[in-house]
């Protein structure tokens, strides 16, 4: 990816979600784009015309913090899109991001540290599963294993690693699985945009940016709007095809030990629905395991 065109068209969609009530200033004369111009971004982050339309083609290296922190403030940006622009400034500088070490490079997915897996399994009332920078899921526990049939398959992905993203944007499955498709789509697109941010010269994020812009033309909206987040933790609902619909709470943790990669945890309400449905699935998923098992027992010879 292109440094400069990301910091171009991510500074484009900030000035142009910016009106001039909501920046404090007049809302005068006929404006030709929507949004804020580049005159008064300059002046609300406190410098020349010339070097925010410098900025804004993209030739962010070499900006000092103070002037990315108040360019921010102009633009209203959040936290999550203040970090991104910072990403983006010290990918431009060759700075690594974020603070932290970037896994190497490499088109296999290495398998998760044996602790994290323990820990992970150790969860057996909750889904627990690990997902790296490129939205693969490296790694997911029992109960997890039963609840993302739909993007694992029946096998348990028969030795596939599975990409959330391909499930989400190129599976027809996954609009059953999730009933808020459309939000779910929106933040994978945007924790993609965050991670792209950090690391614009990945080749694995390259190549699968692309594989889903080809392929889907909600993938391609999304893309081009910038809009970038973080997981963190809330709620989501799913329609799981046995037990029906749950909502589950998420928190993401990110693993120091394995940077690069978070665990996703998603539990439900004690005493809820949800919760009840969740011990059905593991029921259900026992006794399946149960059934291959004796099944691979009669066939052996």
């Amino acid at each position: 990816m292109d440094n400069r065109a990301e910091v171009r068209e991510f500074l484009m969609s900030r000035r142009a979600k910016v009106t001039p009530q909501e920046a404090g200033l007049p809302a005068s004369g006929t404006r030709r784009v929507p949004g804020l111009r580049r005159s008064e971004v300059a002046e609300l982050a406190g410098v020349s015309v010339e070097y925010y339309a410098k900025l804004e083609r993209g030739a962010i290296a070499g900006a000092s913090a103070a002037v990315l922190d108040a360019l921010a403030t102009a633009l209203r940006m959040d936290e999550t899109e203040r970090r991104h622009l910072l990403d983006l400034a010290r990918a431009a500088d060759g700075i690594p991001t974020s603070g932290r070490a970037r896994r190497p490079r490499t088109r296999g997915v290495e398998p998760v540290r044996e602790s994290t897996r323990w820990a992970m399994e150790a969860l057996t009332g909750a889904i627990a599963f690990v997902r790296d920078q490129h939205q693969n899921m490296v790694a997911v526990n029992e109960l997890g294993r039963a609840f993302y049939s739909p993007l694992l398959g029946e096998e348990g992905a028969g030795g596939r690693v599975p990409n959330l993203a391909r499930f989400q944007f190129l599976d027809p499955a996954s609009r059953d699985f999730y009933p808020d498709w459309e939000l779910f789509a929106e933040m994978c697109v945007g924790i993609m945009r965050a991670e792209a941010g950090r690391d614009p010269h990945d080749p694995v994020m390259q190549e699968l940016v692309g594989e889903l812009s080809t392929c889907s033309p909600t993938f391609r909206r999304l893309w081009g709007a910038h809009d970038v987040r973080t997981h963190g933790s809330g709620t989501k609902r799913f329609v799981h095809p046995v037990v029906g619909e749950v909502e589950l709470a998420y928190e993401e943790m990110a693993l120091t030990a394995e940077p690069g990669r978070v665990m996703l945890v998603y539990t439900a309400e004690p005493g809820s629905r949800s919760q009840e449905r969740l011990r059905m699935l593991a029921s259900w998923a026992a006794s399946e395991r149960a059934e291959r098992e004796v099944e691979h027992e009669a066939e052996r010879p």
